[in-house]
Formats: C-alpha cells, structure tokens, sequence
C-alpha cells in the first residue's frame, strides 16, 4: 500500500511539477500524489495538480484568523483526504511545533541551500540565493529535510552541492540549484519516507 501525500505550495509549483514527472517516470513507487494544497489564491500550482488529475484544495489563511484556526482548517482537509505524509513544496507559511507534531517525521521541506549555510527564519526564495552570493561562496546546493519546530532544523535526508558561476544573479543560481539538486533531490526524499510508511 503506498503512502498518500499532501503537497503544500504557494506558488507555481515548479517542485510539484518535478514530483509530478518522477512520478509518471516510476521513481517513487510508494509515494501517491494524493492531493495539492495551496495557501495562495489563483497559484499556478493548481493548475499543474489539475493537468496531472490530482485532486486539490485551496486552504487561505483569512485576514485577521489566527494560526491556530488555519491550521485547524488545513489538518481537516488532510485527514479528509486520510494523507500519510506532507511534501512542502515552497509553501510560504511556517507550521507550527502543534501542527508539526501531528506528522511526526511525515513531514519534509526543500530548502535551497547547504543546511546550515543561509536557512532559518527569513531565508526563502531569492533572499537564499542573494545571501549566499554576497557571502561570495563557491559552492551551494539545496538540501531536503525533515520539519520540526525549528525552521529548517530538522533532520537531512539528502543534500546536493550545487556550484556557484561567476557572474550568477541570484536568478540565474536559484534556476541551476533547483534544476540540478532541488528537483531530483525533493522526489528521493519523498519516496524515502514513503518506503518507511509503506512498510
């Protein structure tokens, strides 16, 4: 019986999409694409989920709702859909250690970076890429890991180094590192947990 997944995004789903492609590629044979989740209105991430027939939800967070009440809404959806196990997939709202707990070590997150290098609270997106081209580093690379209550402190599944160019704009290097680590890495890790779930 193979692990039903959650993807949670808020964007375009470029991660989804690498997901989506390892799986019709036979790479994660214990890992079901169960349902796409998104925080973000009109995300193009949900067009990509209903292209690939799976099923999908919006869950936004209210002006003025407290983290508790959407988190509250967001684990009822998941248990509607009975998911094994969440794949964050650039969904930019950081879980609470309650949520977290209810998912203990189901849960794994893409980060762009070498964790430790450029991660925690206000390390996303281009802001990864930026930090790691001013620090003048040679080499970057992305990193998939189990989330805990700390961000980005959870546990490695697997890293891949990825070089830095001269020349890079943090564009350009945010495109090499999801290219060549976050979207081979990111549906690995899925299949790992998954396996472990299957058992």
């Amino acid at each position: 019986m193979s692990a039903r997944a959650a993807v949670l995004v808020s964007g375009g789903g470029t991660n989804l999409q690498a997901l989506i492609d390892a799986a019709g590629r036979g790479e994660m044979p214990d890992c079901q694409l169960a349902l796409v989740v998104s925080n973000v209105r009109g995300a193009y991430a949900l067009e990509r989920a209903r292209r690939a027939g799976i099923e999908s939800r919006l869950c936004l967070r209210e002006k003025g709702e407290s983290r508790e009440s959407f988190e509250a809404r967001l684990l009822d959806i998941l248990a509607l859909h009975q998911v094994d196990m969440l794949i964050l997939a650039g969904f930019m709202t950081i879980l609470s250690a309650d949520f977290v707990r209810r998912y203990p070590d189901r849960i794994i997150n893409v980060h762009p970076s070498l964790i430790p290098s450029f991660c925690g609270k206000g390390f996303y997106g281009l802001k990864v890429h930026q930090a790691a081209l001013d620090y003048g580093v040679k080499v970057t690379g992305a990193t998939v890991h189990l989330v805990n209550e700390v961000p980005d402190g959870g546990r490695i599944l697997l890293q891949k180094a990825v070089a830095v160019e001269p020349g890079d704009t943090p564009e350009i290097l945010q495109r090499r590192v999801m290219e060549q680590a976050e979207w081979k890495l990111l549906p690995q890790a899925a299949q790992m947990i998954a396996k472990e779930l299957s058992i």
